[in-house]
């Protein structure tokens, strides 16, 4: 109490301050758990520093130690140079052109080294905003602790004789839970807008509360993601998406007026009933199996963040008398487009997208060889979820998703049964009202994986 009563006199709360000497925390105080490290951080970090280098796991992975988390990714500070770093390890590789950083292979696990960082400098080229387009300057590490985003993440672990460095007061705030920018927000946001989604995703993931100064910029400094590469807020997207709290991160976007742009139309989306709920369901399922180690499709993610503007769409293509084949292909490809230009979705994403739109109506007819030719689908699983999800937030007849769950399951005489009996007439499941001509062919075996994960 009497710490952050001296804090707020000094008004340190503001961390305008870049001090030089951080306060060592002992395992006594901090209470990290060293068996939730993993063993390739500390023997990139031991390597290191038997080289005669400072090291220290940094960043997030300290962040969630400190929280009694097991992180799922661990990077390394230290003060040798990636061409240094490179040369201690069999398996490392230089990557990045704003700055370089090595990534240390283990196996399938990378450990992410970066040199401590310098403070801005001026003659870094930036683009008309001011963001920050190429920065190499290495340099001393508080100064490296300046430049990192959020206090929480300032901090510096190391594994020789478990003392953590907090440069910034972020095991306090830590324990507070509350998520603060280093230094002036304007600033910080305007030199990298990412920034703007990065405080919503650990707000909303770690259920921390935004400090007034830090969310005050929010909102009017939210055009500035326009300038960001589409690449870069794609990937942040997809982070935001897997961090199994999606749901809370969207409505957290929604409230800090970051959705526009990023994913058009959403507003309007969620406040259709039939719309909020299928999206609800689809964002809930995510982060249940993020929750439980279980693989997640971003192809699926997407696909069903997006389904009812390709829904909208394609109904307007019918109403003006398109057969529905084309009309659904149509309606896909404005979608899509419009997509692209903001998030930049991967070929391969968008690709397995649309089978999965496409392969929609064709689950309506369950007559002949159609099923059968479904069935064999390589994304017919990813595609059968999804109409689950269609039939659970009543957007079409529960009937429909039932026979296709009985026909799965079903042996050969059972399959044949299933296709003699009377489905409902279509007018009473929600879908078309009228019988359909429907193409698609594929000789692919289904995959065979649940969930959406393809």
């Amino acid at each position: 109490m009497i710490k952050k009563l001296i804090r707020r006199i000094l008004g340190k709360n503001k961390k305008a301050d870049s001090p030089t000497e951080p306060a060592v925390i002992g395992p006594k105080e901090h209470r990290i758990d060293p068996q939730l490290l993993s063993p390739n951080a500390v023997r990139v970090t031991q390597t290191l520093q038997e080289a005669g280098f400072k090291a220290f796991v940094v960043g997030g992975a300290v962040r969630d130690l400190l929280l009694g988390v097991k992180p799922k990714d661990f990077d390394v500070a230290t003060n040798a140079t990636p061409e240094q770093v490179k040369r201690l390890f069999r398996r490392a590789f230089i990557i990045g052109r704003r700055f370089q950083i090595v990534h240390v292979m283990f196996g399938q696990e990378i450990i992410e080294v970066t040199t401590f960082r310098g403070a801005s400098s001026e003659a870094a080229p930036k683009d008309e905003h001011g963001r920050v387009l190429r920065d190499n300057t290495f340099g001393e590490q508080h100064e490296d602790a300046a430049r990192r985003d959020f206090t929480i993440n300032a901090m510096y672990y190391n594994p020789a004789d478990e003392t953590v460095l907090d440069y910034h007061h972020g095991i306090d705030d830590a324990r507070d839970r509350v998520l603060r920018m280093i230094g002036t927000p304007e600033e910080r946001y305007r030199e990298d807008p990412v920034r703007l989604l990065r405080v919503v995703r650990f707000a909303a993931k770690l259920g921390f509360t935004i400090d007034p100064a830090t969310q005050e910029p929010i909102r009017v400094m939210a055009p500035l993601i326009n300038n960001v590469p589409a690449a870069r807020v794609f990937d942040e997207m997809l982070k935001l998406l897997m961090s199994g709290h999606a749901l809370a991160c969207l409505q957290q976007l929604r409230k800090e007026g970051l959705h526009h742009g990023l994913l058009p139309l959403l507003d309007v989306v969620l406040e259709q009933p039939l719309g909020e709920k299928f999206v609800t369901l689809a964002l809930s399922g995510t982060d249940q199996r993020v929750r439980q180690g279980k693989p997640v499709s971003p192809s699926f993610l997407f696909a069903a963040l997006l389904w009812h503007q390709v829904l909208e769409k394609w109904n307007a293509y019918r109403a003006s008398g398109e057969y529905p084949i084309p009309a659904l292909h149509l309606a896909a490809d404005d979608v899509l487009n419009t997509q692209t230009e903001s998030l930049a979705l991967q070929r391969k994403i968008a690709s397995d997208m649309r089978d999965i739109w496409a392969m929609q109506p064709r689950f309506e007819r369950r007559t002949g060889k159609t099923p059968y030719k479904l069935l064999e689908h390589m994304r017919f699983r990813a595609g059968y979820d999804f109409l689950m999800l269609r039939c659970s937030s009543g957007e079409i007849d529960a009937e429909i998703g039932e026979w296709w769950t009985a026909f799965m399951e079903a042996d050969g005489p059972g399959r044949e049964a299933l296709l003699t009996r009377k489905p409902k007439a279509e007018g009473e499941n929600g879908g078309a009202k009228k019988r359909r001509r429907r193409g698609g062919r594929s000789k692919q075996k289904a995959t065979g994986t649940d969930g959406g994960s393809e």
